[in-house]
């Protein structure tokens, strides 16, 4: 089915005007991260719909339109998949017509990129702080202007925000290192591509019981970490072997988001040797990806030793601030290790869905 006033990204010049409506509907706000235009422009050679929305030439709002068969599977129904979606306030409803004339009566389920396990959603509080890189940012007309169209909300979460303790926070008896034959491994920037495949066997594992969670792929997981090796920062990445058996891990990041805001989102070459001569400056806060631990391992304080030796990590190369990816408000597990930082929620965090039939 067509989708309304929805106009498909064919040209350049329409990549471009894609690309380009946050910088205007953002001009000079530092709370939006926008989305790296490499990763959008790999998305539409992969054959990933980008959709734009124009009034008198302009483009007012744009989205993604695609389609993903291992959610669907996960969620038991075909669904309408969103993502990328920025709006005006005032194209919202003919925003919002477009995507469900586009789903054929299929379910809608959003705002996703490209998948709720990679990145998207909205936020619904905390609209003063600053964004982050894999997180969102928005004003507080988004989510006031789904539920006014019918959306209701999914995967309620929070991301978070910790002080870098002074002094270690987290206990493990290290006796058991010898008697468990437990090891903690670092990142290697000269063997990443390496660590991914371990890294991902244990990603899909420790993930795989949440509702909308799709085994991440090599290529999903090469095409998310794009550029990782000369980002890292090696004492904050780390995995757990238990008698040579990989079992748990944790990824942070330094935040980058203020960098990847000031260049739009256009990570070039010549901005690429920016960030490599200035990255030095960006070891002071840091962003909590994602961790986990395999099932079978589960509750035996594993994720406490390694969150010893990340903040160890933190502490010593001289980060005063974490902030972690989205945590659904079922897990409150996950969420221990921030509060026992003396953390708080930063953002309240959800995504979208809205049945057509």
């Amino acid at each position: 089915m067509s989708p309304g006033a929805l106009s498909r990204v064919e040209t350049r010049r329409d990549l471009r005007d894609f690309l380009a409506l946050t910088d205007r509907l953002y001009a000079g706000d530092e709370r939006f991260v926008p989305p790296l235009h490499a990763t959008v422009r790999a998305w539409r050679r992969r054959g990933v719909p980008l959709y734009v929305l124009r009034r008198g030439g302009r483009v007012v709002a744009r989205t993604t339109l695609h389609t993903d068969a291992a959610l669907d599977a996960r969620l038991g129904r075909a669904t309408q998949l969103f993502g990328l979606t920025e709006f005006a306030e005032e194209a919202a409803e003919e925003l919002f017509d477009g995507i469900a004339a586009a789903g054929g009566g299929r379910p809608l389920f959003g705002p996703v990129s490209l998948l709720p396990n990679q990145a998207g959603g909205v936020i619904t509080s905390g609209f003063a702080e600053r964004g982050f890189i894999d997180s969102a940012w928005n004003p507080p007309y988004y989510p006031a202007a789904y539920e006014a169209h019918g959306f209701t909300r999914r995967f309620e979460s929070d991301t978070w925000i910790c002080p870098v303790p002074d002094k270690p926070v987290f206990a493990f008896d290290d006796a058991r290192l010898r008697a468990e034959e437990l090891r903690v491994h670092r990142g290697d920037r000269r063997r990443v591509k390496e660590q991914l495949p371990i890294l991902r066997e244990m990603l899909n594992a420790s993930f795989a019981s949440l509702g909308y969670y799709t085994p991440i792929s090599a290529e999903q997981l090469a095409e998310q970490t794009d550029g990782l090796a000369y980002l890292l920062d090696e004492a904050l990445l780390l995995y757990l072997t238990k008698a040579g058996r990989p079992i748990a891990f944790v990824l942070c990041l330094p935040d980058i988001s203020a960098f990847v805001t000031r260049i739009r989102g256009n990570l070039h070459p010549l901005n690429q040797l920016r960030l490599l001569a200035t990255r030095s400056r960006f070891r002071r806060e840091a962003v909590l990806i994602v961790k986990g631990t395999v099932p079978d391992e589960q509750g035996r304080g594993y994720m406490r030793l390694l969150s010893r030796e990340l903040h160890d990590g933190l502490r010593r190369g001289g980060y005063h601030t974490l902030r972690s990816t989205y945590v659904e408000r079922t897990n409150p597990g996950s969420a221990a290790q921030y509060t026992a930082m003396g953390g708080r929620p930063l953002h309240g965090y959800t995504f979208y869905a809205k049945d057509l039939v």
